[in-house]
């Protein structure tokens, strides 16, 4: 490991990273995504990622856990507490970050349990249905163009090292999923019936749409089933994580 103390804010490596930090976006550009905290880092190597290069605070290379987690790229950068707060998108930064590489995007698997989501907005519903998806045994998260960078460092944060197990494929159209092979099931409030009253096909790809708009009627027109998720307490509608994770579950809970 090469390990270098920087103290400008002008190092090159910095400024890239800090882009990145910023940038929900910038990720398609440079191929590579920041991740912060040892959580994060963990969860990555745990999975066969390893960091192109780490970056922590002096007060962390004193720690030896999180010193060691910087060995694993090979590369680090020490810094100064202040400099590492301009990478950071948390109120409470951490002391240790990494950039990874990330791999060409992959194709469409035909086959795999699948969660499709159309045109999400928000980041945090975006994480935590990835987490849910790799909680409940769905490897593969196909997302609609207009759907949150999946990359992106809240989206990252929210799906707690989720990313680093399922193949993401996003920029997609409702025409790109006719590669899918397996059955389509969107949650519906209209002419469906109750999830826990129907054999869900398994593998299947469960579609989570857009916050407001729901499901579009191009992908809803592809589905092989819809679904309602029964709300005795009589509200109108469930947050789409919360109905993604019911959702998963049951399909879960049906393959035994």
């Amino acid at each position: 490991m090469k390990l270098d103390h920087v103290t400008s804010r002008d190092n090159p490596a910095l400024v890239r990273l800090r882009k990145l930090a910023m940038d929900g976006s910038a990720y398609r550009k440079s191929g590579s995504v920041w991740i912060e905290g040892d959580h994060l880092i963990r969860a990555a190597l745990q999975r066969g990622w390893q960091p192109a290069l780490v970056v922590l605070t002096e007060a962390a290379m004193q720690d030896p856990a999180l010193a060691a987690l910087a060995e694993a790229a090979p590369r680090a950068l020490v810094v100064p507490t202040g400099l590492f707060k301009g990478l950071s998108g948390l109120e409470s930064p951490g002391q240790i970050g990494a950039e990874l590489a990330l791999p060409a995007t992959p194709g469409i698997d035909p086959a795999a349990a699948s969660v499709v989501l159309d045109r999400l907005q928000d980041a945090g519903n975006v994480g935590a249905i990835l987490r849910s998806a790799a909680a409940l045994g769905f490897r593969q998260v196909l997302a609609i163009k207009g759907t949150a960078a999946l990359w992106s460092p809240k989206v990252v944060r929210a799906g707690q090292g989720a990313h680093f197990g399922l193949r993401l494929v996003e920029g997609l159209t409702a025409d790109d999923l006719s590669a899918l092979t397996v059955p389509m099931v969107a949650t519906s409030s209209h002419d469906s019936q109750p999830l826990h009253r129907v054999a869900l096909p398994s593998p299947c790809a469960w579609v989570m749409g857009h916050e407001g708009q729901g499901v579009s009627p191009a992908l809803m027109a592809r589905c092989a089933l819809r679904v309602g998720i029964p709300q005795p307490g009589g509200e109108e509608s469930l947050n789409v994580a919360a109905a993604a994770a019911i959702c998963l579950y049951e399909s879960a809970r049906q393959r035994g």
